[in-house]
């Protein structure tokens, strides 16, 4: 039996680590914590049974508390709520899915607890990878990646512990606006960038992919998770989103994780990791794949990555800023307040008047995204269009 905690249980993610479980009854479910969608998360509590669940607002989590009044499950709420369902209750793993920097403080606090972390929250390692990758090492906690192309890494670099990586080769699908310029992109709407070629996944994270800016949140994880320098990652189109990722070692070899674009797959080895257990879909039929193409990235039109580089490079509170402008011009963009072009735009500019803080503390970064919030909600008032 493995117990499981999971955050972010009515996002893409959590759902699909649910659809798991419901395969593998020996995975328990012991807390979950949402957002928002209330009947969604009740369905899940009448499902699963969790003995705690978090709901980040306090009023949205009293209307829960009503509807489960019948069942033996604690609901709590806010911050405090939910660094308490990351590490209090008695999972051997917690599986952080959710958006933004809210995921720093309970990821600290489940190492802390001795609890595993299967990471599907980027922010995490992108603005605090200078704090938390000691913080497991001084924890015993191991950190599972559960995106697909660092999975895909991690799923390379098995049985090659101690051999030196050359070069990381992170694949990209390029998105749904791939080899179109940017005075195509002007007139963009949110419902066109939501329109993904190949994966399903939330609104924030597909916004991101059209941009580029996911790849180079990637990037940086990337470097925080296995150790290496911006200049070894090396990002590679390829729009079928067959291979996932690939590995170059010191003596020319190249090894790459290959399948269907399907989450499911490192989710649950992330879960179960070492061991491989049977995952039921749709399996790669080679015949009808017949070729997988490769692109350079265009740096030109989608700024959005090159600025990710420059962010890490850069260091310090840098990658916060870069996180942060980007969320909130996402969030804008999805309102309809500001163009799509705008979303790097504001990226940039973020970091252009940002002063670095060289080694921010936890307390450090959240005043960073707060005054890069801040800076931006000043520089384009209401939103642009």
């Amino acid at each position: 039996m493995k117990k499981l905690a999971i955050l972010g249980s009515t996002g893409s993610i959590g759902m699909q680590t649910l659809e798991i479980c419901r395969n593998h009854p020996e995975l328990v479910v012991k807390a979950l914590a949402a957002g928002s969608r209330i009947d969604l998360l009740e369905s899940q509590i009448r499902e699963f049974a969790p003995e705690l669940v978090c709901v980040f607002k306090e009023e949205a989590a009293r209307e829960l508390a009503v509807k489960v009044a019948d069942l033996p499950v604690r609901i709590v709420s806010g911050m405090e709520g939910l660094i308490e369902t990351a590490a209090s209750s008695d999972a051997d793993i917690l599986l952080s899915a959710v958006v933004g920097m809210v995921g720093i403080q309970p990821t600290i606090a489940a190492m802390k607890a001795g609890k595993d972390i299967a990471l599907a929250n980027k922010e995490t390692l992108v603005t605090a990878g200078h704090i938390i990758l000691p913080l497991a090492k001084e924890c015993g906690a191991r950190l599972l990646p559960v995106d697909s192309e660092h999975s895909a890494i991690f799923q390379c670099l098995q049985g090659n512990q101690g051999n030196s990586i050359a070069k990381i080769l992170l694949t990209a699908s390029g998105g749904p606006f791939r080899g179109k310029k940017k005075e195509e992109l002007v007139n963009i709407r949110p419902e066109d960038a939501l329109k993904h070629p190949n994966w399903s996944m939330g609104a924030k994270i597909t916004i991101d992919s059209s941009t580029m800016v996911n790849k180079g949140l990637e990037v940086m994880e990337a470097c925080w998770l296995f150790g290496v320098k911006p200049d070894q990652i090396q990002v590679v189109v390829q729009p079928q989103s067959i291979i996932h990722s690939m590995v170059e070692f010191e003596d020319g070899a190249v090894m790459a994780q290959l399948g269907t674009p399907d989450m499911k797959l490192p989710i649950q080895y992330a879960l179960y990791y070492p061991e491989r257990k049977y995952l039921p879909g749709k399996r790669l039929d080679f015949y009808d794949l017949t070729e997988i193409h490769f692109e350079k990235p265009d740096l030109q039109n989608f700024p959005g990555l090159a600025l990710a580089f420059d962010a890490f490079c850069c260091g310090g509170s840098m990658p916060t800023v870069y996180n942060a402008a980007n969320e909130w011009a996402v969030a804008q963009f999805l309102q309809r307040k500001i163009g799509y072009l705008t979303i790097a735009e504001s990226i940039q500019a973020a970091m252009e008047q940002h002063s670095v803080k060289k080694d921010p503390d936890v307390e450090e970064i959240l005043v960073t995204e707060k005054e890069t919030y801040e800076f931006l909600n000043r520089r384009y008032g209401q939103g642009i269009l």
